[in-house]
């Protein structure tokens, strides 16, 4: 018979979202359980480019991606990519993704993110602070660089949402991007997000995150859930191989895995995986000293402790296939067009990405099963809405009457 845990609060996923929700509700005094198979941060939370990224309100899909979807398909040096034996699977989700890129689904979605967004960087200093992660924090701002012509002020979908929203942007010129980072090649121009930050290093970032909830008292189980069981008494028993854990209330935040337990409760939620790429070069100086987008070339530069990560492109293809080597090439091809001298790559990398068609994470409860909560699909925004989204989730575990507005992610959106 299998070992019997039972718990107040079982959260699936130990990566950042999961990770943060575990911390605030241990903090809060409630017991938590924390199950996850691998080491806590080891998926995308440990790989991503290391932004916090308030004025990322656009949503992948808009009106200006769709206009470029077909050479983005099949321009080779594309940061977008598509694996050919995943298509037939694909043309659901695909289907949707053009659905919600029309203008006026993709201005919506945008304006949801937006209300997200807007406190994202104050519940993340205080997150910091309380779990005493402040040291891995840099608040230098983030640095679109336009290497080839810059655009009109309202020539880019994304900078009109942007303006219209209020988000903090400033249009730089060569001179100006120049002298916020001198090492970077002569450019057309930029646009400086001064409200942005990023972590020097994510790995530290979670794993002291899990060591802080730790200290809280919450228990972290190496165990992969195989099954989700609604119980009588509307509890939910997790069955994790020899181990059974029975919880009054279940955090689903297993990132791209979520979309299989999601099933088992009734709900069908059009979940997929980019599949992410970054690789590193060990230096003790980095060039740069925040996170520069070349627009053009689809990825970030991060400054981040002895290293430069190159993290981005966006790989469609499941999350079985192996690492994609093209993928890497074209990060190096990239990333030495703005620093030719850089030595060899350090390491290689491949994560996966929760992403849903409309760019909205998944929030809210189960409509099946209200103890059954979901907090998966950020996308490329994980890290940043790590904090707003644990403040949510408590909140709706509290019954607490500040929960905000969650109609555009709840579980059951698509129909």
């Amino acid at each position: 018979m299998a070992e019997l845990i039972k718990t107040d609060i079982a959260i699936v996923g130990a990566g950042i979202i999961g990770l943060a929700i575990a911390f605030r509700l241990a903090s809060d005094g409630r017991e938590v359980v924390v199950i996850d198979p691998n080491e806590p941060g080891s998926g995308a939370s440990y790989g991503n480019a290391g932004t916090l990224a308030p004025y990322a309100c656009a949503p992948v899909g808009n009106p200006d991606v769709l206009r470029n979807l077909p050479n983005l398909l099949v321009n080779p040096d594309s940061p977008l990519a598509v694996r050919l034996a995943a298509v037939p699977a694909l043309i659901p989700w695909l289907s949707r993704f053009v659905w919600q890129s029309m203008p006026l689904r993709a201005r919506r979605n945008g304006h949801a993110l937006a209300d997200l967004l807007k406190d994202a960087m104050p519940v993340w200093r205080e997150l910091a602070e309380q779990a005493r992660l402040s040291d891995l924090l840099r608040y230098d701002g983030c640095l679109y660089l336009y290497r080839g012509k810059m655009p009109r002020e309202d020539g880019e979908w994304g900078a009109r949402l942007r303006n219209e929203l209020g988000v903090r942007q400033e249009r730089l010129t060569s001179e100006e991007v120049a002298k916020l980072e001198p090492a970077l090649p002569r450019a057309a121009g930029g646009i400086f997000f001064p409200d942005a930050a990023h972590t020097v290093d994510p790995a530290a970032m979670t794993g002291r995150l899990a060591a802080a909830t730790a200290a809280k008292g919450a228990l972290f189980e190496r165990a992969r859930v195989d099954r989700l069981e609604p119980q009588d008494g509307g509890r939910i028993r997790l069955i994790c191989g020899d181990r059974a854990i029975e919880a009054h209330t279940v955090v689903l935040a297993a990132g791209a895995w979520s979309k299989f337990l999601a099933e088992q409760a009734g709900e069908d939620i059009p979940l997929d995986t980019e599949r992410g790429y970054h690789i590193e070069f060990a230096m003790e100086a980095c060039p740069i000293k925040r996170p520069v987008s070349p627009v053009d070339l689809g990825f970030y530069v991060t400054p981040m402790a002895g290293r430069l990560r190159v993290a981005g492109t966006v790989e469609l293809g499941g999350l079985s296939a192996p690492l994609n080597p093209n993928q890497i090439a074209l990060l190096e091809r990239g990333v030495r067009k703005l620093f030719p001298d850089l030595g060899a790559v350090q390491s290689r990398w491949l994560g996966f990405r929760p992403s849903l068609p409309d760019s909205l994470p998944v929030i809210g409860p189960s409509r099946r099963h209200p103890n059954l909560i979901h907090a998966f699909g950020h996308g490329h925004l994980g890290m940043t809405l790590a904090g707003v989204t644990s403040r949510i989730v408590a909140g709706l575990i509290e019954r607490r009457n500040d929960v905000p507005n969650l109609e555009a992610f709840r579980p059951d959106r698509f129909g």
